[in-house]
């Protein structure tokens, strides 16, 4: 089974532990970007904040079959 990762601030993000969902609070894009390059192997969907999601997609190729699926907050 895949495990479930959500980035952001942490303000939008920390509900998702309640549904057994591991959060990582970035609140900058260098500490987004950071948090996306260390997920560990295993991870099959990444819930991104819009701010999370601007950062991550400047550096990074979220659409390559290595990526996991992502999905970003409105």
């Amino acid at each position: 089974m895949s495990g479930i990762v959500a980035i952001g601030e942490r303000a939008l993000i920390q509900g998702f532990a309640l549904a057994g969902v591991s959060v990582i609070a970035a609140d900058g894009a260098e500490t987004a970007r950071a948090a996306w390059r260390a997920l560990p192997d295993g991870v099959g969907l990444v819930i991104l904040t819009a701010a999370a999601h601007a950062a991550v997609a400047t550096q990074e190729d979220l659409t390559g079959m290595a990526s996991p699926l992502t999905a970003v907050m409105p």
